[in-house]
């Protein structure tokens, strides 16, 4: 295809032309899954998009979507596009206070809610967005305030003009690479949130990339759960339009299980959290079944695990192993994959790095996760799992067209057609953020081995230094406790401190079932946590999960929280990453005690 052919637009517009009445998306409507086809699709998007153009949106003016996952967010962000104008997402979970900068930052003119809680906070700060023209809400449930600016996604698209269609018309024949598409702002564990900046040719050039790597199918469905908002589901939403696939909307995150089982999906793109949950979920039962259950698991997995070794190597396995493997498969294998609806072909994972002892599991069974490093700076992927030959220990290599380098202190760094045209207002910003050669500074320490594959050494910006002068990784090591299915999360304390301790939530169901299992009585979860046998149990596995990280990397004190960290209390990003700085102010005593402690026992 020439370039112009992979503006996203032109590839909508085709597959509409092409695909006519096949399906294109689908969503739960009262708990049964509907179809909307590409007919359906382009109809909604064009009289979305001359409805905008009738209330005067300009060339490259900024449109918000503030909701949850929908069809109706795919129809907005694909309007806005028609028109030339910048898409610019906001989390649904984000407070009033941090819409409202990324509202009044991007000069948003038209912002389309999904919920009644994005509808309840637009309404909040509508007054101290001066720019802000236009609230649009998508679903018909939400009981609307009575304010002027508050519309029905319904109301709003009756009464467009014939004046309109054709600047509709002018703005796709004038369609060009160097648009910007939008605006991402990324959340940042510090500091103000930054509007990255992408356009077409940014899109373009993971398209045609992935074309190479990837092998989706046309009419293959993906399940399409993580946030719109977030640089790794829209693009990768944007990749399944592309190829002509269906892509499957789900605004419950806790209803992923259940999706998988109705949807059956060919792929779905995950984070790192999912796979250690049915890794950990996979494990538990294992560990309460009886003697000859485990060796048969531990048995079939094992053949899996040679068989991927096989095929990763490209070697032909024996026949004896392929016998064994098949028996595997009947036996233990494939009721693994049915967990995730049994038709899934691969499943790109982002957004943290993947334990690799995950990693291997899930290829074991017969997942291909392909798992993926990458940021929104530089349109999510940049590197990626081989289908074959690559090592589970990496974050794979490096994806076409992208050219990457290690730098001063083995900084990774990205020059390439996927790299962003900048921060939104931000020259300075963007300037410190480039090397004079013109290469992006990633925060991220790395190396290559002899084989090409690319691997994560340190978070530049996320070391810490301990009083003894050791660095520390601390992702690392949440990365090896993290994955125990007792352990929901977990957030490192080093920096400027003797040893390391941690702060650690369980996973109060687990650890419920365990109590319960050996009658320990307890009023509360506070209470729960108090307990000898619950204190020696996480003593123990945390020791073991720790075994090979050096002795000054293991955590030697930790303390067991009743509460989850949450976005709403500021201790997360919207990418579930750790706000550090948050967490060290809020449990400041919880902190100072384990050292404390430590430090009277050292009198």
């Amino acid at each position: 295809m020439a370039k112009r052919d992979f503006h996203l637009v032109n590839r909508i517009r085709t597959q509409i032309t092409r695909l006519g009445d096949r399906v294109a998306l689908r969503h739960q409507v009262a708990e049964e899954w509907q179809d909307i086809t590409w007919n359906e699709f382009g109809a909604q998007i064009q009289e979305l998009a001359i409805a905008m153009l009738t209330q005067g949106l300009n060339v490259q003016d900024k449109v918000g979507i503030f909701s949850n996952n929908m069809p109706s967010w795919t129809v907005a962000d694909m309007a806005t596009l028609y028109c030339r104008a910048v898409t610019v997402p906001i989390y649904p979970t984000s407070t009033p206070d941090q819409a409202a900068y990324i509202i009044n930052n991007a000069d948003v003119r038209i912002l389309f809610v999904g919920e009644q809680a994005q509808h309840d906070a637009a309404i909040q700060i509508a007054e101290q967005c001066p720019e802000l023209e236009h609230i649009v809400v998508m679903c018909d449930d939400v009981v609307l305030a009575d304010h002027p600016l508050v519309s029905r996604l319904s109301d709003f698209v009756t009464g467009s003009s014939t004046e309109a269609e054709q600047v509709l018309t002018e703005r796709l024949d004038n369609i060009a690479m160097d648009d910007l598409l939008t605006l991402i702002y990324t959340s940042g564990t510090t500091g103000t949130p930054k509007g990255v900046m992408l356009d077409y040719t940014n899109i373009a050039s993971q398209l045609e990339s992935h074309d190479t790597n990837l092998a989706l199918a046309e009419g293959d469905s993906s399940l399409c759960f993580l946030p719109l908002s977030h640089v790794f589901e829209r693009a990768w939403t944007f990749y399944v339009l592309h190829r002509g696939g269906v892509n499957c909307y789900l605004s419950d995150t806790n209803k992923v299980r259940e999706a998988l089982s109705e949807v059956k999906p060919n792929v779905m793109a995950a984070v790192p959290r999912v796979y250690e949950k049915i890794y950990s979920s996979v494990y538990e039962k294992v560990a309460k079944a009886p003697f000859h259950r485990k060796l048969i698991f531990t048995w079939a997995v094992n053949m899996g695990a040679r068989m991927a070794a096989c095929h990763q190597e490209c070697r032909q396995p024996s026949m004896a192993l392929k016998r064994a493997h098949k028996l595997a498969d009947k036996m233990v294998l494939s009721k693994l994959r049915d967990v995730l609806g049994g038709q899934i072909k691969f499943m790109p994972c982002g957004g943290a790095k993947l334990d690799p002892t995950i990693g291997r599991f899930f290829h074991a069974i017969g997942i291909n996760v392909k798992l993926g490093y990458g940021m929104t700076e530089t349109t999510a992927t940049v590197s990626c799992w081989d289908d074959r030959c690559f090592n589970p220990d990496s974050i794979g290599m490096t994806m076409p067209g992208a050219e990457v380098k290690i730098g001063a202190d083995n900084e990774i760094l990205v020059r390439g057609p996927m790299v962003m045209r900048g921060y939104y207002k931000m020259p300075e910003e963007t300037a410190n953020n480039f090397t004079e050669d013109g290469f992006l500074k990633t925060g991220d320490a790395g190396e290559f081995d002899a084989d090409g594959n690319l691997f994560i050494t340190d978070r530049i910006k996320e070391l810490m230094k301990t009083s003894g002068g050791k660095y520390i990784a601390p992702q690392v090591i949440e990365g090896k406790i993290g994955k125990d299915h007792f352990i929901e999360q977990i957030a490192v304390i080093a920096d400027t401190r003797k040893f390391v301790s941690a702060l650690i939530v369980p996973c109060f169901e687990t650890l419920e079932e365990h109590a319960r299992e050996l009658n320990i009585k307890y009023k509360d979860r506070i209470d729960l946590l108090k307990k000898t046998e619950i204190k020696e149990l996480l003593d123990q596995r945390i020791a073991e999960l720790q075994k090979d990280l050096a002795r000054f990397e293991q955590v030697k004190k930790f303390t067991l929280l009743p509460k989850a960290f949450s976005m709403d209390k500021g201790e997360l990003t919207p990418t579930q990453k750790l706000r550090r700085k948050v967490i060290h102010d809020r449990y400041h005593q919880e902190i100072e005690r384990m050292y404390e402690e430590s430090h009277k026992k050292a009198k």
